[in-house]
C-alpha cells in the first residue's frame, strides 16, 4: 500500500514531525506486520528518526549540519544558492525504513519521524509512505 503526505515548511532549515501522518497511513493500510518506508521527494529534503521529547535535539541537528556544511561556499551556489541544502539532504538521506509491529511503527517511546527541510520555506513537500506486509 502506498500513500503520500504533504506538509508545508516555514523556515529555511527545520525538522517537521510527521509521525502522526505516517501512523495514519499505516492505519489505513490495514497491514499489521512488515515494513514502513518513508521517502522525501525532492533533492533538498530528507527523512530522519530522532528524539521527540526535547525540541532542543531537533535544533541541535539543524545547528550541527549548519556547522558541518555552511551556506554560500559550494560550486552549486552559483546556480541557485542552495548547494548546502543538497549536501545536507544527501548526508541525512531521503528515506527511513521502520519495522511495522502489530499495526504500529516500531519506534521507541523517544523516537519520531521527521521531514528535514534544508531549502525552505516550502508551501508543499511530498513524502511517500509505502507499507509492505511480511505476511
Amino acid at each position: 500500500m502506498r500513500d503520500s503526505i504533504t506538509v508545508s515548511t516555514h523556515e529555511r532549515e527545520q525538522l517537521v514531525d510527521i509521525t502522526t501522518q505516517v501512523v495514519a497511513v499505516v492505519s489505513r493500510s490495514g497491514i499489521r506486520n512488515g515494513l514502513v518506508s518513508v521517502y522525501a521527494q525532492g533533492a533538498t529534503a530528507a527523512i530522519m528518526i530522532q528524539e521527540n521529547w526535547d525540541e532542543s535535539v531537533q535544533t541541535d541537528v539543524v545547528h550541527l549540519l549548519q556547522k558541518l556544511i555552511p551556506r554560500g561556499v559550494w560550486l552549486h551556489d552559483q546556480q541557485d544558492g542552495n548547494g548546502d541544502s543538497h549536501l545536507k539532504s544527501g548526508l541525512v538521506g531521503p528515506s527511513e525504513t521502520i519495522p511495522l509491529i502489530n499495526g504500529e511503527p516500531g519506534l521507541s517511546r523517544w523516537q519520531n519521524i521527521f521531514l528535514c527541510e534544508f531549502d525552505g520555506p516550502r508551501s508543499e513537500r511530498t513524502i511517500v509512505v509505502t507499507v509492505i506486509s511480511d505476511d
